[in-house]
């Protein structure tokens, strides 16, 4: 079954590869990111965290921000909104 994969997978593994047009890379890397989350939720390893990255940087640049503009609007949300860092659970009155 085709699957959106890393750049040298066809090169270390084999197989046929062929490029997507924008809206078809979009849907795919959509699909990826669900995918690494979901492998992250039930493994909890880290190095899925890293995978999950990959696939969010890859859909920055489809919207013309590179990592590190998207770091600094992490930073800006953070700025206004806080961070997770007080581990709050929340119920709204």
């Amino acid at each position: 079954m085709p699957k959106l994969v890393r750049d040298r997978i066809p090169e270390l593994f084999g197989g046929t590869a062929q490029p997507l047009g924008e809206a078809e890379y979009r849907t795919a890397l959509r699909a990826k990111l669900q995918e690494e989350v979901q492998e992250y939720l039930q493994s909890g390893e880290v190095m899925e965290l890293a995978d999950v990255l990959e696939v969010v940087y890859a859909l920055s640049e489809l919207d013309e921000v590179d990592p590190a503009r998207l770091e600094i609007l992490q930073s800006e949300k953070a700025a206004e909104r806080g961070a997770f860092r007080r581990r709050l659970w929340w119920s709204p009155d």
